[in-house]
């Protein structure tokens, strides 16, 4: 593998946590792997392991940016990942309410839902 997989699987690692990258990999199969193989260089890689702005920040412009783009499969992970971020409770609720305002209520609305249910999701599990 290339050093921008190596780092970018490290990246995946901090930010998404082991078991959900031990789970990734575990069902990685010929079909899916360039595109895994993708992801990994591409987006944890390079725009991830840049430090041209903090974790926390990136984080709350990824779930915007699936936020507005509806793509909601991927926001309880990225909601999951600001344990890891620093993204608080408070960030995710200022984010949606910035694509609330420049990409539609109704979006917003819905990632709130997801978040919300993702951020109990998480409470039961620490207790």
């Amino acid at each position: 593998m290339s050093e921008r997989y190596d780092k970018g699987m490290a990246v995946r690692r901090a930010v998404l946590g082991d078991a959900h990258v031990d789970r990734a990999e575990a069902a990685k199969t010929a079909f899916d792997a360039p595109f895994q193989s993708l992801i990994t260089e591409g987006a944890w890689g390079t725009v991830w392991a840049s430090d041209g702005i903090s974790a926390r920040e990136r984080s709350m412009l990824t779930l915007a940016l699936l936020a507005a783009l509806g793509n909601f499969d991927e926001i309880p992970m990225h909601i999951r990942a600001t344990a890891r971020t620093g993204a608080t409770p408070r960030d995710v609720q200022e984010t949606f309410q910035h694509v609330a305002i420049y990409a539609g209520a109704p979006r917003a609305n819905h990632a709130l839902k997801i978040a919300k249910q993702t951020f109990a999701e998480m409470e039961e599990t620490q207790s």
